[in-house]
């Protein structure tokens, strides 16, 4: 791999994975060459949400149907493009959410472009795809953005994310399509594991009970609980109380003045403003990622006892106390309005 690209590759897994405490993705196994990247971007207007492109719709537009070929082989033909930065790490057999950015050679995010996913189970084992992938912009209303998000030229503006059946565990080779210049290219595949069965909570597990601190627990001194600028509304509720009255919860762990993703102030935003068109319905916890809010002092008890492996994680919670939807790394307002109704059910 050249200096140019392992460059690119490391800078942008850092700003759209996350913290992560264990090393749970390696990213461009082949050594890649990336062309001149142009296409859409994230600047302008914000458009509707955007559906996945089906897979019928990318085949009529030329993304390769793989017909019992190799990854290699469907791939082999196909100039290298951006470099694709996964914004989850927990995979599990079946159905998963596969959250990702897609980065020029310069280190830009490319947005709003046509892209198809393809897996597999290594180079030369039998392809999969094209799997359809939607474009979700990571914006909220000016009055619920953080000082973090507007001064960061680097936070994460949008995110694709895509429906993966990933069938058994162990190792998957994944890498994207897209269509710039009204041309097919190609991300260096990534590797990423499934596992089979996470210690993280996911959808039908109960939700681990943990005190969360309150602003009445610190005294009412907000910034001993939270690095977001202003300090967000979601610190109203103790974790375990909401839990012992059967109240939804929306939890989200995130760390907005830490993350090294840049994905974690505008995901906490995207949380505040989704609480406040809620109403009441819903309790909102903010959870802080590092004990005193001191990277040096390691994670806080909650962020060790959920076993999550990075940040950002939101769990929707139910009135039973039953996980229904999990969202890690990037998302929309939009996937956590939805993740919000799933628990009010």
């Amino acid at each position: 791999m050249s200096d140019t690209v392992r460059t690119v590759t490391t800078s942008a897994r850092r700003r759209f994975h996350g913290m992560t405490l264990a090393p749970v993705l390696s990213l461009c196994l082949a050594a890649i060459a990336i062309g001149g990247c142009g296409g859409g971007n994230d600047g302008g207007q914000d458009p509707e949400p955007a559906k996945a492109t089906a897979p019928q719709a990318l085949r009529a537009a030329g993304f390769p149907k793989p017909s019992n070929r190799s990854m290699r082989e469907v791939l082999r033909n196909m100039r290298q493009g951006p470099v694709l930065a996964a914004s989850v790490s927990v995979l599990e057999p079946g159905k998963n959410r596969f959250g990702f950015g897609l980065f020029d050679r310069g280190n830009r995010q490319i947005g709003d472009i046509k892209v198809g996913l393809y897996y597999s189970r290594g180079l030369d084992e039998t392809a999969h795809g094209p799997v359809g992938v939607s474009w979700e912009r990571l914006d909220v209303e000016p009055k619920f953005r953080s000082k973090q998000t507007v001064d960061d030229p680097d936070a994460a503006r949008s995110v694709y994310v895509s429906d993966l059946n990933l069938p058994q565990p162990g190792g998957y080779l994944i890498s994207a399509v897209a269509e710039l210049g009204n041309r097919l290219v190609a991300t260096s595949p990534t590797q990423v594991t499934v596992i089979k069965h996470s210690k993280v909570p996911g959808v039908g597990d109960r939700a681990i009970r943990v005190h969360t601190p309150t602003a009445e627990s610190a005294g009412g001194n907000l910034k001993s609980i939270e690095t977001r600028v202003p300090p967000d509304t979601m610190h109203e509720v103790d974790l375990a109380d909401a839990l012992d009255r059967h109240r939804p919860v929306l939890l989200i762990f995130s760390t907005p003045s830490f993350c090294k993703s840049r994905v974690c102030g505008p995901v906490t935003d995207i949380a505040e403003q989704v609480k406040a068109e809620s109403g009441d319905r819903m309790e909102f916890i903010h959870m802080e990622i590092y004990r005193d809010n001191d990277p040096s002092k390691g994670p806080r008890p909650q962020f060790e006892a959920w076993h999550l492996p990075g940040e950002p994680f939101a769990f929707a919670i139910d009135s039973n106390g039953v996980v229904a939807e999990r969202l890690e790394g990037a998302f929309s307002a939009r996937e956590l309005t939805a993740a919000v109704r799933k628990a009010l059910r």
